[in-house]
């Protein structure tokens, strides 16, 4: 049985298709930014999901003027909201699930809104 082959794209043909040195991206990897997968002869790499993100990498320190600490602090919450986001999305499933019959329709013993609060001037005398 052979080894499974890997997909992707080459460093030389990524650094190329970016304009960008193929030491570049080794130093998004050394930092962390890219984490292309290897082969069993230790060639790198990239998926379609490496490539956005970096991506997303060259237009934070190209257009946008960020440095590496700062792509990486993007990135961390880029992910941290994503991971948020696909909770959120289990939650709300849940909820559905479990409540069931929820709809954008209103209920008949729903709790109505009552006005706010008027708010009343009053003269205080300070005189004694």
């Amino acid at each position: 049985m052979s080894p499974r082959k890997k997909t992707g794209y080459v460093i030389g043909t990524v650094a190329e298709s970016y304009g960008i040195h193929p030491q570049t991206l080794r130093l998004y990897e050394r930092l962390g930014l890219l984490k292309p997968s290897r082969s069993m002869g230790n060639t790198r790499y990239y998926t379609d999901r490496d490539l956005k993100r970096l991506e997303v990498i060259l237009n934070l320190t190209r257009e946008m003027g960020v440095n590496l600490a700062g792509v990486e602090v993007v990135l961390n919450m880029r992910e941290k909201m994503e991971r948020m986001q696909r909770e959120i999305e289990e939650l709300v499933a849940f909820v559905r699930e479990h409540i069931g019959g929820v709809s954008d329709a209103p209920a008949r013993d729903a709790l109505v809104r009552v006005p706010g609060l008027k708010i009343i001037r009053s003269r205080i005398s300070t005189k004694e």
